[in-house]
């Protein structure tokens, strides 16, 4: 199966079932006039600059508005989206720009985990991980048979094609980019991972699928294999530099044709399972064991790698190249419900041919000098970055989802706001924030930026910090931002932002031709600098989720809508800029109390009036 954005997907999809019946009716990606893009990005800038720059920046942006060039670009990125051929105009840019392109280690600078609340019904870390397979098994399953519905909003069907790349796919290093490749279904292995060795398990051995006891049985047995023996972890070389992996990858190739073979069934597999030593204990541990654990037992170029720690914990990594979050919190949503029909929990007596060494063998590579010495600089790299990871997971109890709404609040706005008075408290600015905008409504859609930061947000947490503005101008001026804030989601979700139109406008100036000043204005880069990376799930079935910062000067947030509270998973860097995401969580708990008490002090002088 191509990666390619061709016209063929259309022609592939039709065919596969339920998930993609809705694709040959999906819009495109639309074009944004460059009249509204200018105006919205000149808007952008008015909170983030000074007088002078602003003027500046702003006489750029109309002169480029006006030129013949400007009109050009926006006449060839017309073009590029009318064709035929061309599924989505900036597929293609975007998944090399941002991801297969990009040459940082995808751990810690990617990939993305969701870190599962324990499970009560399962008391050993075999039995968790068993459980875990035949729910991803399953799921794996609806894809195949056609039978998975497609995803929808109230209003919107979500395009299914981020799919093609969950199962059975790998992304593998490559100069100057990367690739994603994809194998038939019809490759019915699991690779699991115990103490840096990899195993491949044929889950429908002899003709049917394994059962829940069965795999149990036959993790058992890896671990005991595995735990009796030292290996070189060459999964670790997954976590670095992508041009080094990419000389190492051929490293490894030259020095034996079996590893060719045992990279093959790692690529093609159907997902990767991790079996961890680690026994976490508070968030932290946990978000950092199932983000990445040592970094040596696991092969962080698939897009789902389940982790299970000794201590019966359990969580997702996620590489997030062709793939982003929604379709996988589906996947693990429904792998933590998943309920095994009585069939599919043991054999009922009934016993497989052969024993349990039978439904597995071992991956070996051969590991010359060469390769132990990469395995080795891997390992370096790997350890320097993540130990600059500053990682605060904050449970914030006080209230969740349902509390802001009875405020009178967007959810997700109210929360975008308190992370712009946290941070303005703790750095006495307002800086550049990206906010992530589903956009697959659209055919191959993907993400849009939602610029958080407005001149509205900036006049709240101005008046939050004069102590003589009232609570009902205070309320006054939060109910505007949030208001802009909603507006300017609605229209990243339509396709109608202002970061991936520059980019299109962007990437179609010819290697002949001058690079207008819009683009090399300092504004330019500043503001798509992400000082705060921010996006949000909801879900009631994890502990944590979450990434690392985008910026060495910036901080990475997810966070967690829950009904009764909020998770917050801050990430920054120890470095020269001196961030701290413990403080940044200490300033938005108190924040959102802050913000909570103005509401209801301002309708408590209503009232009385």
């Amino acid at each position: 199966m191509s990666t390619s954005a061709s016209g063929s997907y259309r022609e592939i999809e039709k065919s596969m079932g339920r998930l993609y019946e809705n694709q040959s009716r999906l819009p495109r990606l639309p074009v944004p006039s460059l009249e509204s893009t200018l105006a919205k990005y000149s808007q952008s800038l008015e909170p983030l600059l000074s007088k002078e720059d602003l003027a500046k920046s702003k006489q750029i942006i109309a002169a480029f508005g006006k030129s013949s060039q400007a009109k050009e670009l926006q006449r060839r990125l017309e073009a590029r989206a009318a064709d035929p051929e061309c599924a989505n105009w900036l597929e293609e840019w975007w998944n090399d720009l941002s991801y297969m392109g990009y040459r940082d280690p995808v751990i810690p600078y990617v990939s993305y985990h969701y870190s599962f609340n324990d499970d009560p019904e399962c008391q050993r870390p075999n039995q968790r991980a068993a459980r875990l397979i035949l729910g991803a098994l399953s799921f794996r399953k609806m894809i195949f048979d056609g039978s998975l519905e497609p995803e929808k909003t109230k209003s919107d069907v979500l395009c299914s094609h981020s799919y093609n790349f969950m199962f059975n796919a790998c992304r593998v290093p490559g100069k100057p980019s990367d690739h994603c490749r994809t194998v038939s279904y019809d490759h019915e292995t699991i690779v699991v991972i115990r103490n840096h060795q990899l195993f491949s398990s044929d889950f429908a051995s002899g003709g049917t699928q394994l059962t829940m006891d069965e795999i149990e049985r036959m993790l058992d047995r890896i671990v005991e294999i595995a735990d009796s023996r030292a290996a070189v972890p060459v999964g670790i070389l997954t976590a670095d530099n992508r041009d080094s992996w990419t000389d190492n990858r051929k490293l490894l190739i030259e020095s034996s044709p079996a590893n060719a073979q045992v990279l093959d069934e790692i690529e093609s597999s159907a997902f990767i399972v991790s079996l961890e030593k680690d026994a976490p204990v508070t968030r932290e541990e946990f978000s950092h064991a199932i983000w990445h654990g040592d970094g040596c037992n696991r092969w962080f170029d698939k897009p789902c790698q389940f982790v299970v720690t000794d201590s019966v914990r359990a969580g997702f990594n996620g590489e997030h190249s062709m793939m982003d979050g929604t379709p996988t919190l589906r996947l693990a949503e429904y792998v933590i419900g998943f309920k095994p029909l009585p069939e599919q929990l043991s054999a009922n007596g009934v016993t497989r041919a052969g024993s349990v060494d039978d439904w597995f063998h071992e991956l070996k590579f051969v590991t010359p000098p060469a390769v132990i010495s990469a395995v080795n600089k891997a390992e370096a790299v790997f350890k320097a970055a993540v130990s600059k990871q500053h990682l605060r997971v904050l449970n914030f109890a006080a209230f969740g989802k349902e509390e802001i709404k009875r405020l009178g609040c967007s959810p997700d706005a109210f929360i975008q706001m308190v992370i712009q008075l946290a941070y303005t408290r703790l750095h006495k600015v307002a800086r550049p924030t990206y906010e992530s905008s589903m956009t697959r409504k659209y055919l191959h859609g993907r993400t849009e930026t939602c610029r958080s930061v407005t001149n509205e947000s900036v006049a709240w947490c101005r008046a939050m910090a004069d102590a003589s503005r009232s609570a009902e101008e205070r309320v006054r001026l939060f109910k505007q931002a949030l208001a802009k804030h909603t507006q300017l989601t609605r229209e990243a979700v339509d396709g109608q932002g202002v970061d991936r139109h520059l980019l299109g406008l962007r990437m179609l100036i010819r290697p002949n031709e001058q690079k207008p000043e819009i683009f090399s204005d300092p504004a330019y880069t500043y503001s798509s600098h992400w000082y705060l990376s921010t996006s949000q799930i909801s879900s009631e079935n994890f502990t944590s989720y979450g990434w690392s910062e985008v910026s060495p000067k910036g901080y990475g947030i997810a966070y967690n809508i829950r009904k009764e509270s909020l998770l917050i998973h801050i990430t920054c860097m120890r470095n020269e800029y001196g961030l701290n995401s413990d403080h940044l969580a200490t300033h938005f708990e108190a924040a959102a109390v802050d913000v909570r008490n103005m509401i209801l002090s301002a309708a408590g002088q209503q009232q009385k009036h």
